[in-house]
């Protein structure tokens, strides 16, 4: 199959959608979206690379309202109402044993024999690589018309007591809401530094 590779930035509209005019919603409107909505994130953002191809993220989509309240009592106070109003939250997990699956994952190479008998770096790897597909995720909700909140603010045992408890291999990364954002519910944008501030050339 041949691969063509594109030279040309997006249009300006979609830059602005995905990052410049894009903003992290506090509030959401009373709108739903939909199971497919979910998948169409999923199917986007597994695109993106991970190292060795390893998808280490694993994702509990949150929507029903019982687990919507589940989920609400894990989190600090200021945060309940984000997660009680959104359509949908997605838990960001990642599996410490994701190296189980790189044989069909990644065959170019016994990738497996990598991480076997070395959890602390299988968890290092999987931590990192799943902090990356949690960022790819907003970034493909926001490239489908939604809007993201997301959430560090939470007992990280409580949800994994309420949502992983069958999964103890699993761990929580962090928490993103996910619908259509009430314009009323964010701030003014915060400050992004000048690029000379926090970047080095070498």
């Amino acid at each position: 199959m041949t691969q063509q590779f594109h030279d040309q930035p997006l249009a300006a509209a979609a830059l602005d959608q995905i990052f410049n005019e894009a903003r992290s919603y506090n509030g959401w409107l009373d709108k739903d979206i939909s199971e497919a909505q979910l998948e169409a994130i999923y199917d986007l953002l597994k695109m993106a690379p991970t190292s060795a191809n390893m998808q280490s993220l694993r994702i509990v989509w949150v929507k029903s309202t019982e687990a919507k309240q589940k989920l609400a009592d894990c989190v600090m106070q200021g945060n309940k109402s984000k997660v009680l109003t959104a359509p949908a939250s997605a838990i960001i997990c990642y599996d410490m044993d994701f190296h189980e699956e790189l044989p069909w994952l990644f065959p170019h190479a016994d990738a497996k024999s990598w991480f076997e008998g070395n959890e602390e770096f299988r968890v290092e790897s999987a931590f990192r690589n799943s902090s990356l597909q949690g960022a790819y995720l907003i970034l493909a909700a926001r490239a489908l018309g939604l809007d993201c909140g997301p959430l560090s603010g939470f007992d990280s045992d409580a949800v994994q007591q309420a949502f992983l408890s069958d999964q103890p291999r699993h761990r929580v990364n962090f928490i993103c809401c996910i619908g259509y954002g009430d314009p009323e519910s964010i701030f003014d944008r915060s400050p992004r530094p000048d690029f000379d501030k926090f970047n080095l050339i070498v």
